[in-house]
């Protein structure tokens, strides 16, 4: 029977058994794609990678991302970890400080650059592909009450409820504080109702109540419907995230700079490095970054 390698890491992180977990295949050419789905509903990651030669001959590699419950066309731990394990393996050669590759995904062409030292990567960061798009959310009441918070927990006003994509839809719902961020839980009956025929289930809740010195945000991202009950770490909603606070940052030029907290309530705590261009007011480019750990290596019986 074939057997195909298999690496897993943790991403966003520096530390074994923290961040957010993700599969990759470096070579899945052989394995049949109707099996894909199959394969990461049995790693039951987040997200599991199938790494394909480019469409392009000038792009570096071509990568489809699947959650236990569907195709994604963008996604950032996925991308990073992926960028991450390539280069661990050699598949990708370090030419110095700095390697820059860039990911086929479903989004287009997603440009990545691996940082490293004496040959070994570690900091691998995205730059998006599509500038955000945002659309008005559901309002803060009733996320309140789909989120098992008091009508307060969830701001409104210049703060409010707003969706962002960078080529993935989240929902942004800012929180009073960090003891409304713990306490925050899906109801999923109210949760669907609330959000159905919304552009995204996917929601993103914040807070301006971080833990640890040099972080500006902390954060949390439910994707029930997709079998993500919730994620340790989300690059695409970063990225998103970055948008939604760059386009409320009186700042109208030059590079704005934040670190947001995810995953500690889940025990996987997960540090993002977040960067946003503006020129005249406007987003002229996001990156998302972080660190990555190699975890375990593996081969797979199809």
């Amino acid at each position: 029977m074939p057997t195909f390698e298999f690496l897993t890491c943790d991403v966003f992180t520096d530390k074994r058994f923290g961040g957010n977990q993700l599969a990759v295949f470096p070579d899945a050419s052989g394995i049949d794609p109707s099996l894909y789905q199959s394969i990461a509903r049995e790693f039951n990651f987040s997200e599991t990678t199938f790494v394909l030669p480019p469409k392009d001959p000038k792009h570096t590699r071509h990568v489809r991302i699947f959650t236990p419950g569907g195709e994604l066309q963008f996604a950032g731990h996925p991308t990073v970890g992926t960028a991450f394990v390539l280069a661990t393996i050699g598949e990708i050669k370090l030419t110095g400080a700095e390697t820059k590759i860039v990911l086929e995904e479903g989004v287009g062409p997603v440009p990545v650059t691996i940082r490293g030292e004496n040959g070994t990567p570690g900091f691998a960061e995205l730059t998006i592909a599509k500038l955000p798009e945002y659309r008005t959310g559901p309002s803060a009441p009733d996320l309140a009450r789909a989120l098992s918070l008091d009508a307060g927990d969830v701001l409104s006003g210049e703060f409010s409820p707003e969706a962002a994509s960078c080529g993935t839809w989240f929902l942004m719902v800012p929180l009073r504080n960090r003891a409304a961020l713990t306490k925050a839980r899906v109801r999923l009956d109210v949760f669907e109702q609330v959000l159905k025929g919304f552009i995204t289930d996917m929601v993103y809740l914040f807070c301006t109540e971080p833990e640890l010195a040099g972080s500006q945000y902390r954060a949390r991202m439910y994707a029930p419907t997709i079998g993500v009950p919730e994620d340790p770490a989300t690059g695409s909603a970063a990225a998103g995230f970055g948008g939604y606070i760059a386009k409320r940052d009186k700042r109208l030029d030059g590079t704005l700079k934040w670190r947001v907290e995810q995953g500690f309530e889940m025990g996987r705590p997960s540090i993002l490095d977040i960067e946003v261009d503006k020129k005249a007011g406007a987003v002229t480019s996001i990156r998302v970054g972080g660190n990555s750990v190699l975890v375990t290596r593996g081969e797979l019986i199809v």
